[in-house]
């Protein structure tokens, strides 16, 4: 029997224990708390923050390949595991031009992929840089960002200097894209080199946190064809094993931008458990084991993922919205099992499969969704 160590015990984590048990994998997880969702289907966990390497190199111990939850990591301190034959999949060089979002997007633009146009923030020539985009900009911290946090929409220059003045973080700036729609794919590749490709979806966001997602995305077959080309050109540059999220941006006349890289099963793909042959997570553990990797396709006419958000702070676990939720027909409802609420927090989800590919009867079905869940805002 396989051991697979995860980097990391929230709900990602925890989403593949099923995925686990159908083929007869263990899980091994270094999380830092016993209340982490993924503490509950672990064979073993390592209590330790995901940084830690001392706590990795004890986690390497018990299993036979190591993949990751969140890319909070510390890359220098795994190099040595890694030196000394610990598998790490995807591999630690694949991370390296990913986690720092500068460095990610000069990687996009050398592979010769569509960016938006962008630079790092450098006080000595930041006012020459500047000159060449209009407001509004986004300022994106380079670390540790995700859902939102670290990511600005910045209006005016004083607005600028502010937050710089005001934060220790590297940053990077980019031109704002007014995109007509947001886009995300799942891409696996294999040991073998084999790569495969999720429906391409539209994500929406809202305060720039994941609210709902539509599979697949009503998008030209092109479209669609060029955005699954940019995955297999990412993820064999790479030489990837493993799941990667790809965030991307229509725009009015119809070009697509890469937004973000996410080295690991990402919200958008959660619709999978439901709606496809094999879900990401599934897929992740294929890919990492070593095993071929599964069908992708989806197994209904459509999807829709909806976030169930915290906007509250409490201790509730919603079992009356849940059991409303659960009542709307093929409606899949996934409770996280945190045990604390508070505003923005990811929950849990529910996933509606349709029988239909009708983007406003999609939003109009995640509206259900989400009028029952905020019912007592």
């Amino acid at each position: 029997m396989k051991r697979v160590g995860i980097i990391g015990g929230g709900q990602l984590a925890w989403m593949m224990a099923d995925a686990a048990k159908k083929l007869g994998v263990e899980l091994v997880v270094q999380t830092p708390s016993k209340d982490d969702p993924a503490v509950s289907i672990a064979q073993e966990t390592v209590f330790a923050p995901v940084d830690d390497a001392l706590a990795t190199e004890i986690l390497a111990t018990k299993c036979d390949v190591i993949s990751f939850e969140n890319e909070f990591v510390n890359l220098n301190a795994l190099s040595s595991l890694a030196h000394q034959g610990v598998c790490f999949r995807p591999r630690l060089e694949a991370l390296t031009p990913i986690l720092d979002k500068y460095h990610q997007r000069c990687y996009l633009r050398d592979l010769g992929l569509p960016v938006p146009h962008f630079f790092a923030v450098e006080q000595e020539n930041l006012a020459s840089k500047i000159e060449s985009l209009d407001f509004p900009l986004v300022l994106k911290a380079r670390r540790h960002g995700y859902d939102g946090q670290g990511t600005f929409i910045i209006q005016d220059l004083a607005t600028l200097q502010e937050k710089l003045n005001s934060s220790k973080n590297l940053f990077l700036i980019e031109e704002f894209v007014p995109f007509e729609r947001e886009l995300a794919i799942i891409a696996a590749r294999s040991v073998q080199g084999d790569v495969v490709t999720y429906p391409v979806v539209e994500t929406q966001q809202e305060q720039q946190v994941c609210r709902r997602v539509i599979a697949p995305a009503d998008i030209t077959v092109n479209q669609a064809a060029e955005i699954a080309a940019i995955a297999h050109t990412l993820l064999n540059s790479l030489e990837v094993v493993g799941v990667f999220g790809i965030e991307l941006f229509l725009t009015g006349d119809g070009q697509v931008l890469v937004n973000e890289i996410a080295p690991r099963t990402h919200n958008s793909g959660h619709f999978s458990l439901d709606a496809c042959k094999t879900s990401q997570f599934e897929q992740h553990l294929r890919a990492v084991c070593g095993l071929t990797l599964g069908d992708p396709a989806l197994q209904c006419a459509s999807a829709v993922m909806v976030n169930l958000l915290g906007y509250e702070n409490s201790f509730s676990d919603y079992q009356s919205q849940r059991q409303k939720l659960a009542a709307i027909p093929q409606a899949h409802v996934h409770w996280y099992g945190k045990s604390e609420s508070r505003p923005g927090r990811k929950l849990g989800h529910v996933t509606v499969l349709l029988n239909h590919q009708n983007r406003d009867a999609a939003i109009a079905t995640a509206h259900t969704v989400e009028s029952i869940w905020y019912s007592n805002q």
